[in-house]
């Protein structure tokens, strides 16, 4: 399981989940931030840090936002 990064992060891009992420997967898009699954470990430390809580497990993103895992896929070319 990875962590995805849905609509609350657009246009908004606090870098408070970058800063806490021990594996620097969370990289800048040109409208919000995505997390590469290939490198999360699953620790969990951004979740909490998020402050418009935006970020999920890949397995419990809303299904109003459920797109952002695919995006988050495309981002990384998987």
């Amino acid at each position: 399981m990875a962590y995805v990064i849905a609509l609350p992060c657009v246009e908004v891009k606090d870098s408070a989940c970058v800063a806490v992420c021990p594996v620097d997967c969370i990289y800048e898009g040109d409208d919000q931030y995505y997390i590469n699954p290939d490198e999360c470990i699953d620790c969990g430390a951004c979740e909490p840090e998020c402050p418009v809580e935006a970020i999920f497990a890949d397995d419990a993103v809303p299904e109003q936002w459920t797109s952002f895992t695919e995006k988050n896929r495309v981002f990384f070319g998987l």
